[in-house]
């Protein structure tokens, strides 16, 4: 097959993993940069261009697109499926999980557990904010952060107050969330590729901190995940439309609860920690789904 990872650095652990992947099992890859694509939008002949020549259409395409270009990433995606291409993880599905106000809602309606979450736009009302998720402390998060930034642990009443202020002063949409003390600084990254989580590892954050990630200093290990975990983490990503997922899940006193659902999620921390082939596993998952000659449209 031939399969297009959309990413701006194929030197990235990720990219380079899924391209081994896919070249050891026989297809042909190429890594395009998708601020380097330009489209033309035709009913009759719609097409994609990079760096001056009109690109052939791929069976498959692997979206690796950061958050500070997700308009004009998944505007390229969108292209490629015009021209019938699968995508690993569809460009609507990238959009929604990208929106943790909207990913929230989409999660709270299917009736997936969280923590306790508020959202508001007038100062006046930031007193009934903090008492709706508990009263501190709390966590304050920018709806557009990635990777632990701009998200802050108020510990004071009067904490929570100054940095709600703080992030409405710079015209930020914020989320205030119930803070999980019991959780301790720990999170359970799942992944989940199709229907099924294959592989799983418990994040702690690093002395001092409360944000889990591992880009922000925290520490992984192996662990093992409940029958229940398993099925909300599966169930968080079917919701969302992604057919592969990084489920992001508190343990909580209350059950697992949803932290967050990540439409790219980086597979260095999960395979060094377990020794699982994640990378093959996503492109199994192609294999099955994206046959030469199954998606492509005549000219493919």
């Amino acid at each position: 097959m031939k399969i297009a990872i959309l990413s701006r650095d194929g030197n990235l652990y990720s990219c380079k993993r899924l391209r081994e992947a896919a070249e050891s099992r026989g297809h042909e890859i190429d890594i395009i940069d998708p601020l380097s694509c330009y489209m033309n939008i035709n009913p009759a002949a719609p097409s994609v261009h990079y760096q001056g020549r009109q690109l052939d259409k791929y069976h498959a395409v692997i979206p690796r697109i950061g958050s500070a270009i997700t308009f004009y990433g998944t505007a390229v995606l969108r292209q490629f499926e015009m021209l019938g291409s699968f995508p690993l993880n569809e460009s609507l599905a990238i959009t929604r999980a990208r929106d943790k106000l909207r990913s929230m809602q989409i999660l709270a309606r299917e009736g997936i557990d969280l923590p306790i979450t508020g959202f508001a736009n007038a100062p006046d009302d930031t007193s009934d904010l903090i008492a709706l998720v508990g009263g501190a402390p709390l966590v304050v998060k920018l709806v557009e952060g990635t990777q632990g930034i701009g998200v802050v642990l108020a510990e004071t009443r009067q904490a929570a107050e100054s940095v709600i202020d703080a992030f409405r002063g710079l015209n930020a949409h914020i989320l205030v969330q119930e803070y999980i003390r019991e959780a301790e600084g720990r999170d359970i990254r799942c992944l989940v590729v199709g229907k099924r989580v294959v592989g799983a590892i418990e994040r702690q954050a690093k002395p001092g901190d409360f944000r889990s990630n591992l880009h922000r200093g925290g520490t992984a290990n192996k662990v093992e995940i409940t029958v229940e975990e398993k099925a909300i983490a599966i169930k968080a990503a079917c919701t969302l439309g992604l057919h592969v997922a990084g489920v992001d899940i508190l343990r909580s006193n209350r059950g697992p609860l949803v932290m967050e659902v990540n439409a790219s999620p980086g597979l260095e921390g999960i395979e060094s920690t377990t020794g699982l082939d994640i990378a093959g596993m996503m492109i199994d998952y192609i294999e099955h789904r994206a046959r030469p000659g199954f998606r492509l449209k005549s000219g493919g």
